[in-house]
């Protein structure tokens, strides 16, 4: 059962600093990297919206010679 995120925030309030230290500590570690398998499904979605563009001719396909190319002309 999912907790009201408002009931939650109200009740974390209440602990201690150091608790709520603790606890935000974990929250923002939480946010810094995702698991393998939420990396994995980031990576199919963005795959998949590609693939879209290119169907629908809102993008084309390059070489990988000449991304390379534009990618070392910009970093020069």
């Amino acid at each position: 059962m999912a907790i009201d995120p408002k009931i939650l925030e109200t009740e974390v309030l209440k602990l201690s600093l150091e608790a709520r230290a603790r606890l935000a500590e974990k929250l923002i570690l939480s946010l810094d990297a995702p698991s393998e398998e939420e990396n994995l499904h980031l990576w199919v979605v963005e795959a998949e919206r590609r693939l879209k563009e290119l169907r629908e001719g809102k993008a084309k396909e390059i070489s990988a010679e000449d991304a390379l190319r534009s990618a070392r002309t910009a970093l020069s």
